[in-house]
């Protein structure tokens, strides 16, 4: 289950990055993702039941907060087209304990998708720096 969540998350990614949808693009996608290794050093390891539940409730949780993440990527966007966005500041996030590679990554993209928030640099001990925009406060 966790091969084919990897796949539908590269193949997710790819589709993002290029916008489109057609035969071609999908067969090429497909290719890449399934090309590119899996760099997890835990997947080389058997997991107990347990531990793989864990793992599958973790992909599965961080998907549907991606699913969650586009309408509000829409509502900053918007907001940011009608209303200055001139206040930035940089603040250190904690990050969830235990994750695997792809887990951060994802954790990484949620944090950047959305137009008001970039992370500028991921520390390995669990940390993100993330960039902010807001509006002004009125004092």
């Amino acid at each position: 289950m966790i091969i084919f969540l990897n796949l539908v998350l590269r193949l997710t990614i790819w589709f993002l990055l290029t916008a489109d949808l057609s035969r071609a693009n999908i067969i090429i996608g497909l290719c890449i993702a399934l090309l590119i290794p899996n760099f997890d050093p835990q997947s080389r390891r058997r997991l107990s039941l347990s531990a793989a539940l864990n793992k599958l409730e973790d992909w599965l949780r961080s998907l549907g907060e991606i699913v969650m993440a586009i309408p509000q990527a829409y509502f900053e966007a918007f907001e940011m087209i009608l209303l200055p966005h001139k206040q930035e500041y940089l603040t250190i996030e904690p990050g969830r304990p235990r994750r695997s590679p792809g887990l951060i990554f994802l954790d990484i993209f949620l944090i950047t998708f959305t137009p008001k928030t970039i992370v500028v640099k991921y520390h390995e001990d669990g940390w993100h720096e993330v960039h902010w925009v807001q509006r002004r406060q009125r004092r």
